[in-house]
C-alpha cells in the first residue's frame, strides 16, 4: 500500500514537472518575407506536432521583417534581399539562407494555358516601364507565333510593400535591361512607372486573378497553389525554361556560399541551360548577441529541424532545400557568431 502511494507520488511529480516544462517552452516568433511563407507555415505545423513548440510567422514582406528584427520585436526576421556585410555588422546581426525558390511572371489571359506564353526579361522590363501596353503588341507576338493573343490592355501589378520578391524581380530586370536599371533600378521597394500595387505575394496573386489582362510576379508556390497562368522565360544561355524545382536547383548549382560574406548570394540570371533566371534564396536574420539565449536556441533548433526534416515538404511546394554542405557552413556560423550576454556560444 505504501509502495503504491510512493509510485503515485513520483508519477504525479513527474507529470507536474513535464507540464511546467511544456509551459516554459514558449513559442518562437518571426516576421518578414512572403516568398517563403508557404513552406514556413508547413514546417511550423509539422514542428509543433513533433515538439509541441509553435512557430508564429507574420508574412509582412522583407522590409517589415528587417524593421522588426532591428527593433527586437520578433525572435527572427526574414528577408529575400540579403543584407550586405557592413549592414549586418552595423546592426549586430547575422544572416543565413533557409530555403531557395523562384519568382515567376503570372498573367490573366483567357485561352492561354500555364507555360504557353513566352516572355524575355527585356520584354518584361518594357512592360513594367509602360512601353509595351497591349497583349497583341508586335514584341510579344513575335515571341509567340501561333498563340492567340488578345487585343487587351496590359495591367501591370507590382508589390505595394517592401519586398524581397520585388528585389529578386528588379535585380534580374536590372541585369538584363540597362534602361530598366537606369529608370527603375533594383531594391525591395522601387518607384514603379505604372501599375497596381498588391500587398504581399498574396495581394499580387489576388490582383492578377481579379484583373483581366493583368501581369504580375509571385513566388512559384503561390502561382501553383492558385493555378495561375505563368510564362516561360529565356535564360542567360538563350534557352526557354519553365519554372520548377529542377530549374531553381540548376540556378543555384554554381553559387559559392563559402566565399560570400553573410551568405549574401544572389541567384538571378545565373548561367546554365536549365537555370530559371529569377531564382533566389530567402534569409533569416538574428541578433548576434542573444538577450534571451534560451529563445535564441529555440530558433536555431527550429531551423536545424527544418534542414534535417523539411526537404520533402519543400520539394512538394516547389522550393529547393539548402544542400548539406551549405547547412554545415551555416551551423558553423551559428557556433561562431551567436552568443549569450556573457559571450558564450548558444549552439
Amino acid at each position: 500500500m505504501r509502495l503504491t502511494r510512493i509510485i503515485q507520488s513520483v508519477t504525479m511529480a513527474a507529470g507536474t514537472a513535464l507540464a511546467l516544462t511544456s509551459a516554459l517552452a514558449a513559442d518562437i516568433t518571426g516576421a518578414g518575407a512572403t516568398f517563403p511563407y508557404p513552406i514556413y507555415a508547413k514546417w511550423a505545423e509539422s514542428y509543433k506536432q513533433a515538439t509541441g513548440i509553435g512557430m508564429n510567422y507574420q508574412s509582412i514582406g522583407s522590409g517589415g521583417g528587417i524593421k522588426q528584427i532591428k527593433a527586437k520585436t520578433v525572435d527572427f526576421g526574414a528577408s529575400d534581399m540579403p543584407l550586405a556585410a557592413e549592414d549586418l555588422d552595423k546592426e549586430g546581426l547575422m544572416q543565413f539562407p533557409a530555403i531557395m525558390g523562384g519568382v515567376v511572371p503570372v498573367v490573366n489571359l483567357g485561352g492561354i494555358n500555364p507555360g504557353q506564353l513566352k516572355l524575355t526579361g527585356e520584354l518584361i522590363a518594357g512592360i513594367y516601364m509602360g512601353k509595351v501596353t497591349k497583349w497583341n503588341a508586335a514584341e510579344i507576338a513575335g515571341l509567340n507565333p501561333g498563340v492567340k493573343l488578345p487585343a487587351e490592355d496590359i495591367t501591370v501589378v507590382h508589390r505595394a510593400d517592401g519586398s524581397g520578391t520585388t528585389f529578386i524581380f528588379t535585380d534580374y530586370l536590372s541585369k538584363v535591361s540597362p534602361e530598366f536599371k537606369a529608370a527603375v533600378g533594383s531594391g525591395t521597394a522601387v518607384k514603379w512607372p505604372a501599375g497596381v500595387g498588391g500587398k504581399g505575394n498574396e495581394g499580387v496573386a489576388a490582383n492578377v486573378q481579379r484583373i483581366k489582362g493583368a501581369i504580375g510576379y509571385v513566388e512559384y508556390a503561390y502561382a501553383k497553389k492558385n493555378k495561375m497562368g505563368y510564362a516561360q522565360m529565356k535564360n542567360r544561355d538563350g534557352q526557354w525554361v519553365s519554372p520548377d524545382d529542377d530549374a531553381f536547383k540548376a540556378a543555384a548549382a554554381g553559387a559559392d556560399w563559402a566565399k560570400t560574406p553573410g551568405f549574401a548570394v544572389i541567384l538571378t540570371n545565373q548561367a546554365g541551360k536549365a537555370s530559371w533566371p529569377m531564382t533566389g534564396a530567402s534569409f533569416i536574420l538574428l541578433h548576434k548577441q542573444q538577450a534571451d539565449a534560451a529563445k535564441g536556441k529555440e530558433v536555431l533548433k527550429f531551423f536545424d529541424w527544418a534542414y534535417k526534416n523539411g526537404g520533402k515538404m519543400a520539394e512538394e511546394l516547389d522550393y529547393v532545400a539548402m544542400p548539406a554542405p551549405v547547412v554545415k557552413l551555416v551551423q558553423d556560423a551559428w557556433k561562431a557568431q551567436l552568443k549569450d550576454s556573457a559571450g558564450k556560444a548558444i549552439w
